[in-house]
């Protein structure tokens, strides 16, 4: 994987549900930790609701939020427009991680290099789908199980 390589990081189940009312539908602390380790030294690319479901800059990660109307906040980096971001982030070394929402990730689909999907099991309610992407794009390179969800990870065909 080149220096810069382009990743979209989400957790989702298998009908695509990432998000409730600005939220994670589930609390799986596993999944958030791998989340962590997968991440930390590396650019965050999010955008503003994203960032506000958080409610702070992530430590040991390079925080850039995608946000025209965001005030300048401590520990962040704001950027108008994702072009901008990616601009950003790859000025830096390390990875750059897509971290939603629905509209990060729908522009980062043809940009990214590789998925690390998340796949929870289970059930649950909600209002905000990942984007539908075509998996004869993408090859399974990995692929761990973790009881309440599976970590796959794909890359570009």
């Amino acid at each position: 994987m080149p220096k810069n390589a382009k990743i979209i990081v989400v957790a989702m189940t298998e009908q695509g549900l990432i998000g409730a009312s600005g939220h994670i539908p589930w609390q799986i602390p596993e999944e958030l930790r791998l989340f962590r380790e997968l991440t930390s030294g590396h650019a965050l690319i999010m955008g503003r609701r994203t960032f506000a479901s958080i409610g702070r800059p992530l430590p040991d990660r390079r925080t850039i939020v995608v946000s025209r109307r965001l005030p300048a906040t401590p520990g962040i980096e704001i950027c108008c427009d994702l072009p901008s971001a990616l601009r950003l982030a790859e000025s830096g070394a390390g990875k750059i991680f897509f971290a939603g929402g629905v509209g990060i990730y729908r522009a980062a689909l043809p940009l990214a290099d590789q998925l690390s999907i998340s796949w929870i099991r289970g059930e649950y309610a909600g209002d905000t789908y990942f984007p539908p992407f075509s998996a004869n794009e993408w090859q399974e390179i990995n692929e761990e199980d973790y009881g309440l969800f599976r970590r796959v990870l794909y890359r570009r065909r």
